[in-house]
């Protein structure tokens, strides 16, 4: 016998409160793996021109491919597909460079002193699933928190399924209170009862 799965809305973010914006997500090696390649690139042109301009012939791979580009049509297959390569990957730089990253951390409410506190997604979920087992009744829970949601699905081994599930709203709600999360996660609260075989 299961309980029909209810959700419980946050409360609002307090009016007047600051603005608390997520973690934005260093991107060290993307940022090192483009930066090393463009150098690399870009020292080897350079070489190659100054020594063409210093009287000496230019690379072979350069006159290859000045030589390969010259002969084939705008519309080869190599050309498009190199074309779509380099277009997919400076979308990818775009959206790496223009979204904060760093989802697994939900950023907290500020406190008096000016540091900025967030909480990895997994701690929440220990933290929720272990005030959902202290609730008599329950026997297992499991927790899955999103950016904007907390999921709970608990069995209950005894007492009756409405009081047990009465009971997990409320500790579940001083649980969240006690995250301290800047924006409060919406609670998703699904009861059933334990199979006996």
């Amino acid at each position: 016998m299961s309980d029909a799965a209810r959700t419980r809305e946050p409360e609002a973010v307090v009016a007047g409160s600051p603005q608390v914006r997520r973690f934005w997500s260093p991107r060290r090696v993307p940022a090192a793996v483009t930066a090393f390649v463009v150098l690399a690139l870009t020292g080897l042109l350079l070489y190659d021109v100054a020594a063409v301009r210093a009287g000496r012939s230019a690379m072979a791979w350069r006159r290859w491919l000045a030589d390969d580009l010259a002969a084939r049509p705008v519309d080869d297959p190599w050309i498009l597909a190199a074309g779509s390569v380099a277009v997919l990957l400076g979308l990818w730089l775009l959206v790496l460079a223009a979204t904060p990253g760093m989802r697994d951390v939900l950023p907290m409410r500020p406190g008096t002193a000016r540091v900025r506190a967030g909480l990895d997604r997994h701690a929440a979920e220990l933290a929720l699933r272990d005030r959902a087992v202290e609730v008599p009744g329950v026997r297992f829970a499991q927790v899955a928190v999103t950016r904007r949601t907390a999921a709970v699905r608990a069995e209950v081994a005894f007492r009756e399924t409405a009081e047990v599930r009465a009971d997990l709203e409320t500790a579940l709600a001083e649980a969240l209170d006690e995250l301290g999360l800047y924006r409060p996660l919406a609670l998703s609260l699904h009861v059933r009862r334990m199979e006996t075989g």
